[in-house]
């Protein structure tokens, strides 16, 4: 601190300062909306941590390390005057209540990102800056899960793997899942539990080692800063992997002794971003900075509504790009707000936002007070915040009110929330809301429990998406460039990117010892492949290449290379890999250099091992390099097909040229997802269609002795597994040969990150090209009516049915597919992941709609969705600064303000599920003595939500103990349900049944009474 300053006069001046410069005129709102923060700050002694933050992000900026701020610290104007965040929290609406709330005491938070290759150099300023002893890393424990404990048990006794892989594969994939719940909910666990006594036996011995730390790990981001040094405060170790220190007390620990955390998270996108600024400032000249750069670029703009986002921060999967296309952002806000809306809470707010942006629907509130806050979102709740700012406007909550309520519900705190709901209910009654407007506030409270995003956290991330379309629409080759190096190590990354680069027409060059760097690089207006990103090729002997051409100038031939390039660092495999991808193509043909190199490495050695001892050599004098040079064999070149092999081996993809390359125009017309779509689990139990080259075919006998295949099929952007059941592979097994180009469609499956297509149709290219993409639509359409849309449960017997196809136990699959003549989903609406016919991927003519909704209805849509708007769109009005939201006076009289209708206006969604609810039986209020709940779930609903409906069932049932017993019904996939007594009863009563529909929405669970006897 300078002398005579305290750190909270220090923070106040700094902060002051920081005003003065982002704002240049200081109004009294600012004033006070700064002052009110720092009074909070310095109250709750948090000063220092804000001044240490500002130290090191103030020292990445000034090492030009790319860095922003998540969470909800943007929501702060001290983290904004301070240089924190980049995100004006005036200008984006953004309470401060929802990062530090003085009634909640809880330690500030503040998640730096920085570009992730560089996040070491600003822990390590930190550590010089405090001292090594008093700056550590955070230890982070690896538990041992259900599947661990069952394979690790298993083998001490003598198991044999196989057989514990069978015991462990019963488990559900789910995260965090114990084995008592995992034997309730898994049937063939459970099987194997009461019939198999060495399963019991291992089941049993494991159960005692669930949460059992087996490994220490350094945690991802989190820092521990100390005033004194840290041996005097807990035991330390060295990091795994690295010279540096941490703790040995988990976070948790940290946080009980009065330690603050700082969190330095490392972001790809960021590396992206700086990356491609310093290439446009290295080819171009020009400076860019991306704080700066117009919010209302009309090239950025149309490149969003094309829906082409591939590299685009946070709007990458085939779901996100369906609705950026139908959404045609023309704002940052629209940006942030789909950001917040593709979560699994707000998700279904998405159609009603995307109609009323466009005029579609009418705009409403479910109250006229609330139109202030919500008028950017056009009346949708996206937010977090939104639940804030209608406590504040319906019932008169403060700040900290307001944010303990939106803690309540995003933290499930049932005690709490019960008491903030009476609350809640209470004030605006009082303050004269119907008690109708009431409910449907707080039943557009409820998605927000299944998890949805902060506005400042999506405001921030909304920024960083707009700032990588900008430089991807005006400085494409240097921006994909910067993508490509990024992603180097990700094939299918890498793969889609050149995909992309092909569509846009910039031209990928292949690897070349006298033109490529160690990364990417821009030529021309072509980017170079970089020699990092082969297989084999280490930094160091790419060091030594660069280094001998600077030095000497290109290389002549092969023997020059081997002569001149450090064969210690460059060894025999480093070779090979260069040779066969075509760095060495000046050369020779890959075949000829290959059976050269072993006389080339020889006398380069040797030339070497002279030039080490001093000796001479014939070089030296007078004899000239051409004439010591053997001419290279005469032999045949290497097949096309052998040198695409080598390429797919070595660098991931097919880049000289594709398989289907001369197809892919017209395969997109077909086509309505790419390999790398699939990774976005929305798409989870979707049916799609897709088009591409077998690469290879195995076949497993399943335990019904049928004979079923798994085919990889590779396309324009990756490889997948195809499942080919027993049904579909007898009626068309011979189509799925090494080599052949079909088109497939069938259901997505996610296996934990791994995604798979479920094959129910097919079509040999040559003859779905004859049909064309009418006919091909048609036969769409008309296998979907034949299927009636259903898919088994994945996790049910007869589910995806392959199980462990490795080991050949598969279980019998119940097929609902029709022949191949019947394919796919369920619309006549143009398919939104698809691109424009000029992008190179066209949809078809009567093409099909994916629902981006896990386990949503697949709905009937007319017509295309509309063009993008042309021309720049016009910027967004910059609101006038706000006070502190705990500041906003209450209305006098609601009553006067605001005059209600009988009933509040919703979203066409929400109005269907009320015009259901309304038709449904009413259900009793008292269960009967010896009653039973059953609970019934909806059949064809996949087996991951229905496990996470019988979680929060569990937990309503816990918290309300009584007498009526509870059964849940398990749906089969041959037809029928599963029963499973639930452990201990419900108090059954109108509230039970309120609370199970405030946290499961309506559809899913279906709750009925019934006496023994009368199930």
């Amino acid at each position: 601190m300078p002398e005579g300053e305290t750190i909270e006069s220090w923070l106040r001046k700094e902060c002051q300062a920081g005003l003065s410069r982002r704002y240049g005129t200081v109004t009294p709102e600012l004033q006070a909306r700064l002052d009110y923060e720092l009074d909070v700050i310095c109250r709750m002694g948090y000063a220092g941590y804000f001044l240490i933050v500002a130290d090191f992000t103030a020292f990445a900026r000034e090492q030009r390390i790319a860095i922003t701020v998540r969470g909800s610290a943007p929501g702060s104007i001290v983290t904004y005057t301070l240089g924190i965040t980049p995100v004006d929290p005036i200008h984006y609406q953004l309470p401060f209540e929802r990062f530090l709330n003085p009634d909640r005491v809880t330690m500030p938070d503040i998640d730096v990102d920085f570009e992730d290759g560089r996040r070491e150099e600003v822990i390590n300023y930190v550590s010089r800056k405090y001292g090594a002893d008093h700056v550590a890393q955070i230890i982070t424990f690896g538990t041992m899960l259900a599947r661990a404990a069952i394979r690790d048990v298993a083998r001490v006794v003598g198991m044999t793997y196989g057989e514990g892989d069978r015991i462990a594969k019963a488990v559900p994939n789910q995260l965090g899942i114990r084995l008592d719940e995992a034997i309730e909910t898994s049937p063939p666990l459970k099987e194997m539990y009461r019939n198999e006594q060495p399963v019991r036996r291992v089941i049993e011995f494991a159960k005692q080692l669930e949460g059992v730390a087996r490994n220490a790990s350094t945690h991802a981001a989190g820092v521990v800063i100390s005033r004194e040094p840290l041996t005097e405060l807990m035991p330390l170790q060295r990091a795994t992997n690295s010279d540096s220190v941490m703790t040995q007390y988990e976070m948790h620990g940290v946080d009980a002794l009065g330690l603050l955390k700082f969190d330095f998270l490392g972001l790809s996108n960021l590396t992206i971003l700086r990356q491609a600024v310093d290439l446009i400032r290295e080819h171009r000249g020009e400076e860019i900075d991306l704080e700066k750069i117009p919010l209302d670029d009309s090239k950025t703009f149309e490149l969003l509504a094309s829906g082409e986002t591939t590299g685009v921060f946070q709007l990458e999967s085939a779901g996100m790009r369906r609705y950026i296309r139908d959404l045609r952002p023309s704002s940052v806000f629209d940006l942030a707000a789909m950001v917040a809306l593709y979560r699994p809470g707000p998700m279904d707010n998405i159609p009603a936002y995307i109609r009323r942006k466009h005029g579609e629907e009418k705009v409403t509130y479910l109250h006229p007070l609330l139109e202030p806050y919500l008028n950017r979102t056009f009346g949708v709740f996206v937010y977090q915040e939104d639940i804030m700012s209608a406590s504040t406007a319906l019932a008169g909550f403060t700040g900290p009110e307001a944010d303990m309520l939106g803690y309540a519900i995003r933290k499930k705190k049932a005690a709490l929330m019960r008491d903030m709901r009476e609350k809640f209910v209470r004030q605006a009654a009082e303050r004269g809301v119907k008690p109708q407007v009431i409910d449907a506030v707080f039943a557009a409270f409820q998605p927000f429990e299944r998890y949805g995003f902060n506005k400042a956290h999506a405001t921030c991330y909304g920024l960083i998406a707009y700032q990588t379309a900008y430089l991807k629409a005006n400085y494409t080759v240097d921006y994909m460039t910067s993508v490509l190096s990024a992603f180097r190590d990700n094939e299918e990354k890498v793969a889609a990117a050149v995909a992309e680069c092909r569509r846009l027409g910039i031209d990928v060059r292949p690897p070349d010892v006298h033109r490529s760097f160690v990364e990417f690089t821009v030529e021309d207006d072509a980017i170079r492949f970089g020699l990092l990103a082969v297989k084999n090729v280490g930094e160091a002997a790419i060091e030594s290449i660069i280094a001998a051409r600077e030095a000497d100038g290109e290389f002549r031939s092969l023997a020059d290379f081997c002569a001149r390039v450090d064969l210690r660092l460059a060894n025999k495999r480093v070779l090979e890999s260069l040779v066969k991808v075509g760095a060495m193509s000046r050369f020779g043909h890959a075949a000829q250099l290959l059976e050269a190199l072993d006389d080339a490495m020889a006398a380069g050695q040797a030339a070497q091992r002279d030039r080490t001892s001093g000796q001479t050599s014939l070089f030296d004098i007078g004899s000239s390099p051409e004439a010591l040079e053997k001419p290279l064999p005469q032999v045949p070149e290497e097949s096309s097909r052998e040198r695409l092999r080598w390429e797919k081996e070595l660098l991931g993809l097919y880049l000289s040229e594709h398989p289907l390359g001369a197809l892919s125009e017209q395969i997109a017309q077909y086509v309505t997802a790419y390999s790398g779509d699939l990774r976005d689990e929305s798409l989870d139990g979707q049916r799609v269609v897709m088009g591409g080259i077998v690469t290879a075919l195995r076949t497993v006998v399943t335990r019904n002795k049928e004979t079923m295949a798994v085919a990889t099929l590779e396309d324009l952007q990756g490889a997948l597994e195809v499942v080919v059941f027993p049904r579909m592979y007898a009626i068309s097994g011979g189509t799925f040969a090494e080599g052949a180009i079909l088109l497939i469609a069938g259901r997505v499956d996610h296996r934990g990150e791994e995604a798979s297509l479920l094959a129910d149709a097919v079509w040999v290219w040559e003859d779905a090209a004859s049909l064309g993409p009418a006919a091909i639509a048609q036969e769409v359409a008309a296998g979907e009516r034949g299927r009636g849309g259903r898919r088994p449960p994945s996790g049910a017997p007869g589910g995806n049915g392959y199980g462990n196809a490795g080991s050949g136990n598969v279980q019998a699959y119940v097929e609902t597919a029709a022949p191949p003549s019947s394919v796919a989903p369920a619309t006549s609406s143009a398919f939104p992941g698809a691109p424009s016919p000029s992008a190179a991927r066209t949809t078809a003519t009567v093409p099909i709609r994916v629902s981006p909704l896990r386990g949503g209805g697949v709905a009937p849509v007319a017509g295309t969705p509309p063009a993008p708007v042309a021309g720049a769109p016009a910027s967004s009005p910059i609101p006038p600064p706000s006070e502190p939201l705990s500041s906003i006076p209450a209305p006098e009289d609601l009553a006067t303000l605001a005059p209600e209708r009988e009933e509040p206006p919703l979203p066409d969604e929400a109005r269907a599920v009320a015009a259901r609810a309304s038709d449904a039986p009413t259900a009793p209020m008292e269960a009967p003595v010896s009653g039973i709940l059953n609970v019934r779930f909806t059949r064809g609903a996949e087996t991951a939500r229905i496990v996470l409906a019988m979680e929060e069932l569990r937990a309503v049932f816990k918290e309300r103990p009584g007498a009526t017993r509870v059964v849940f019904h398990l749906p089969q996939a041959g037809g029928g349900a599963l029963p499973m007594e639930v452990r201990g009863g419900a108090a059954y009563d109108a509230e039970l049944l309120a609370e199970v529909r405030r946290r499961l929405g309506e559809g899913l669970v279906h709750l009925e009474l019934s006496t023994p006897g009368r199930p």
